[in-house]
């Protein structure tokens, strides 16, 4: 009977270790994952690594000769099977992306400056951060609908798990990737835009004794078909541009059939985006190289220069401005006529005069004197308003505001158009005032204690 009760006993003893430890896991379980929800927000990695989640082994293909790299111990020890489809799941050894991005630094940047592309840069989609730059926010529509898909591009700059297991899903789905409208559009969109900025970019008229336009047409094509590829490779897809590009220029033809330019760049443009669409678009299965913050700051800022020479070549040699008459002038003859205008040579001699003086009395008294000019206690703004001089003393000051404010005082004007105004004059006067008499005083108080 005795050692019946002790086996109650132990029973009873182990039953209460059990809920005990089933509480602990419990507690400890929801502790990780409300520390991983937080390092997800923030971009932090978890440095609990035993139940790591594990991605398809062709989710992607290592970099450089594409073949499969070997897994060693550690990583065999990782692969299991997924009994429901039958293949081997393993982890997520191809990635590349080693420092996590932020999703709430990200809307962020959205916010600040999402409309010039910051956003995508911070999250290393710069061919998509130039896109949105030189389109100010994909012309406002890509910014707006980022709203939605910066989770997305968050978890993608991550390597998240769960979304690369989604992605290899799709893939064993379509054998390319799907149609998409919103990419086929703006592929059509970029492309006809550099299309028509390299036309535009063209001088017209000849310079130095050549046609450049017999030369830089042929460009037209080849800025169409980058265009449509440079959409075309942005995210998780990707192709080659050369089917493209043929295709770019084989429909440049129909310019010599069509004389509106807007009918043969549609069609160069239309054809060209449905060629890549159609023939070279396929899933990007090697992760990009992850460049260093400079290279990639130094290759955009090369791409945007080069954007900008275009659009000032199109201002410089073919733009026009229309003056005060109607007349059309060449922007080109007008910096000309401006940069030798009287204005701009007296506005070259004040800045040589200004640099003249600083050189002798130093440039902090140039600093004082753009301050005393600017006016910052409205001192210069209360004599002409009280119609004194500047070296009129404080007895002249009240004895001018006191003939003015009866002059002007509100009362006298029995015309009620008017009283508004005459209300307003007699404001200012007494404002005036205020301000001159104070300045008195302070100057009287520090000459006092100087002395």
């Amino acid at each position: 009977m005795a050692k019946h009760n002790s086996t109650v006993v132990n029973r009873g003893g182990t039953k209460d270790r059990t809920s005990k430890d089933n509480l602990g896991t419990k507690s400890f379980e929801f502790t990780k994952n409300f520390l991983s929800l937080l390092g997800n927000l923030f971009g932090l990695q978890s440095c609990d690594t035993r139940n790591a989640d594990v991605v398809p082994d062709f989710a992607y293909k290592p970099p450089g000769d594409g073949k499969k790299k070997s897994a060693g111990p550690a990583q065999m020890s990782k692969i299991k099977r997924n009994p429901s489809q039958g293949h081997i799941m393993a982890p997520s050894i191809y990635t590349t992306n080693k420092s996590k991005k932020s999703l709430i630094l990200a809307y962020i940047f959205w916010l600040v400056g999402g409309i010039f592309g910051l956003h995508l840069f911070y999250l290393q989609r710069d061919a998509h951060a130039f896109l949105t730059w030189s389109t100010l926010g994909g012309y406002g529509l890509g910014w707006l609908a980022d709203i939605t898909k910066i989770p997305m591009y968050v978890r993608d700059c991550n390597d998240d798990p769960r979304f690369i297991q989604e992605l290899v899903e799709k893939m064993r789905r379509n054998k390319k990737p799907p149609f998409s409208a919103s990419r086929f559009i703006s592929a059509v969109m970029v492309g006809y835009l550099w299309g028509q900025l390299i036309l535009l970019a063209i001088p017209q008229n000849e310079i130095g004794g050549v046609n450049w336009n017999t030369y830089f047409h042929w460009f037209i094509p080849l800025a169409v078909a980058l265009g449509v590829w440079v959409v075309g490779n942005i995210g998780r897809e990707q192709g080659k541009p050369w089917l493209s590009i043929a295709v770019s220029y084989i429909s440049y033809i129909s310019r010599w059939y069509f004389y509106d330019e807007g009918v043969w760049l549609s069609i160069m443009m239309f054809s060209t985006a449905i060629t890549f669409d159609t023939f070279s678009k396929e899933w990007r299965r090697t992760p990009k190289e992850k460049r260093s913050f400079w290279k990639r700051a130094s290759t955009l800022t090369f791409c945007a220069i080069l954007y900008i020479g275009l659009w000032s070549s199109y201002i410089y040699f073919n733009g026009k401005i229309t003056d005060s008459n109607g007349d059309e002038i060449p922007v080109r003859e007008a910096l000309n006529h401006f940069f030798t205008s009287s204005w701009w040579t007296d506005f070259k001699q004040t800045l040589y005069d200004i640099y003249q003086y600083a050189q002798y009395h130093g440039w902090y008294e140039i600093w004082k004197q753009i301050i005393d000019f600017s006016d910052p206690q409205g001192e210069q703004n209360a004599y002409r308003v009280l119609e004194v001089s500047p070296t009129a003393s404080q007895q002249e000051i009240t004895a001018k505001w006191r003939a003015l404010s009866r002059e002007n005082h509100p009362d006298k004007c029995k015309d009620p158009t008017k009283q508004r105004e005459a209300q307003e004059k007699f404001m200012e006067i007494q404002q005036a005032y205020e301000i001159l008499s104070n300045i008195k005083n302070k100057r009287s108080r520090k000459n006092k204690k100087s002395v």
